[in-house]
Order: C-alpha cells, then structure tokens, then sequence
C-alpha cells in the first residue's frame, strides 16, 4: 500500500467524537431548517452530539428544542445560558456540557452542506492541528446588498485567514480540539463582538497547535437584505476591531474620513461610473459593478461609526476556564 492510500485510510477511519454547539436567540424561524441540516450530515450520527444553547430567547426556541431533542434521529441536547446575553457565553455553556474530543460551531442562521462535518474534522487525523476553519459561501439572494456581498465574498474565511496581525476562523464555521480550550481557557464570556478572533489569537500565539483551512467545510449563510441590517453588521466589525485592539494591543483600526470619502466618491462617478456603465451596455458588467464604490464606502463608514462608539467593558477580559 503506496503513502497515499494510507493517508485515506487513515483520513476515513478518523471518526473522533465531536460536539457541534449552536448558540440560539430567538431562533423560532431557523430551527426547522437549522435541524435539517444538521440531520442531513454524513458524519457517523453515533459519533455526534448537538447542544442547541438557547440565549434567554424570547420566543418558543426552548421548547422547540425539547420537542426536536425528543422526536429527532440525531443526539440534540439542549441547553440553556439566561444569566449573560452573550453568543460566545451560550457558547462556554455547550463546550462544558460538551463530551466530545472536538467541539464545532456553527450559527442558527447558518446552514451547514451535508459534507460539513466528514470535511471539518478530517485535518483533526493531524495531532498538531487544534482548529480547522471551514469555508462560509452564501445562500442565493435576490437583493442588491446580498448580490454585491455574494460578489464581494463579504462573509468568506479568506479574508480572516489573511488577516495581516494573525489568521482566525470565524466562529460559522469552526471547530476546536477540546484539548486547546483546556489550556487557552473558553470565551471571554462578555465578549459581544470579535471573540472567535480572541479565541483563535490566543490558541496560536500559546503554540498550542495548528490552524487548517477545509475549503470542502461548507455551510451557507444569508447576507443582509437591508441598508439597516448591513449598517449593523459593519458598525460591529469597527467594534469588533476596538475590542481586539484593546485586548491584544494591535493596531486593527481602519478609519477612513470624509476626504477619502469625497476622494473616492468624486473618482467614482468621473471615472469609474462612466467606464463601469460602457461595460454594462457591452454586457461585459451589471448593476453590482457600477454601485460597488458607493456600497463600499457606506460599510466603510458604518464601521468606523463602531470603532469610535465602542467602548470595551471591564469584564469583557475575562476569560472562563473548563
């Protein structure tokens, strides 16, 4: 038997236990489809566990819970966390109920491809390998702000992968040896923005091991359908950067001003838009390229806005420990 048939025997008989975690709130609406995914997945059912951590919702996501845990094929445990409103503490509440030798996140709103897990929890044959980010892709959209996001990959795991201090996987998409949080600690619990980030940093600069990109990992998410909805998610991105910046002393801050703003806007309809527009009736560009600039500078501004407004909580350095 040649090396490369070794490495694929080895790669499909590594089926470890795993722990996927998905923290919910007000989930009501994605629970079905959220369940079908994770139903539908190829990794060996007797070999998974789903610990749905419900986050103080207000709607009937609890109960939903209870009622899928009772009725599904697959092991879903669910679990509560009502005393901190924070994703990454519902997240700190499933890694302790977890038993599983890798732990895997994903979101509510994501859906997960049926290969997700086989293709997440390969690179872990690797002993050096403590996380493995796999790739977020979008579900079709209609609008505008989907079509330009779809164009621009907003949500893909390259851009965090690159990131020009230390690549991280976003928290969509990722899965975690148990071992690394033994010995980085869990989540900043009161975290609100930037903890998938903390999380990887801390993990590679204690040279507990390494991070693996699985392109094959797919899960897909929805982009903002809304100039609101994108005005939020980019306000946390510049929140994100400040708390970042304040727990590990980087310079993360990308502020751009009214005169790049005015720079960039006057280059856009002088130069851009009319070149863009040539294409368009030559069919060799769409509606997506002309308003690109403009796009770009409303989420650019967006997330300066949240830069400056944000403000990093005293608690939110702690760190829990299993």
């Amino acid at each position: 038997m040649n090396n490369e048939s070794v490495e694929t025997t080895t790669a499909h008989t590594f089926l470890p236990k795993v722990s996927v975690v998905v923290p919910i709130y007000n989930g009501e609406a994605d629970l079905p489809e959220l369940i079908s995914c994770l139903s539908a997945q190829t990794y060996p059912k007797h070999q998974v566990e789903y610990l749905l951590v419900d986050n103080n919702s207000g709607d009937r996501t609890f109960a939903l819970l209870k009622q899928a845990a009772e009725n599904s094929s697959i092991t879903i445990r669910p679990q509560s966390e009502n005393q901190i409103q924070s994703s990454y503490a519902a997240r700190n509440a499933g890694i302790r109920a977890a038993i599983g030798e890798v732990i895997a996140f994903t979101d509510a709103d994501c859906r997960p491809q049926p290969e997700w897990l086989n293709a997440l929890i390969a690179p872990f044959v690797n002993s050096n390998v403590v996380l493995v980010a796999g790739e977020i892709v979008a579900l079709p959209g209609t609008s505008l702000l989907e079509q330009h996001a779809e164009r621009q990959e907003t949500l893909s795991q390259k851009h965090t992968l690159a990131h020009s201090f230390c690549p991280y996987g976003q928290t969509a998409n990722l899965a975690i040896r148990r071992q690394a949080f033994e010995q980085a600690g869990l989540f900043r619990p009161y975290l609100t923005s930037g903890g998938d980030a903390d999380i990887c940093w801390r993990i590679l600069q204690q040279n507990i091991g390494h991070l693996e990109f699985a392109p094959n990992a797919i899960v897909k998410h929805r982009h903002r359908r809304t100039f609101k909805e994108l005005e939020s998610q980019w306000r946390r991105y510049g929140q994100s950067n400040r708390y970042l910046h304040e727990l590990h002393g980087v310079d993360l801050m990308r502020d751009i001003t009214l005169t790049e703003c005015f720079y960039r806007l006057t280059r856009w309809l002088l130069k851009e838009l009319p070149r863009d527009g040539v294409k368009a009736l030559a069919g060799k560009a769409d509606f997506i390229d002309l308003v690109r600039t403009p796009i770009g500078l409303y989420t650019a501004r967006a997330r300066s806005a949240g830069q400056r407004e944000a403000k990093l909580p005293d608690n939110a350095r702690i760190i829990e420990r299993l």
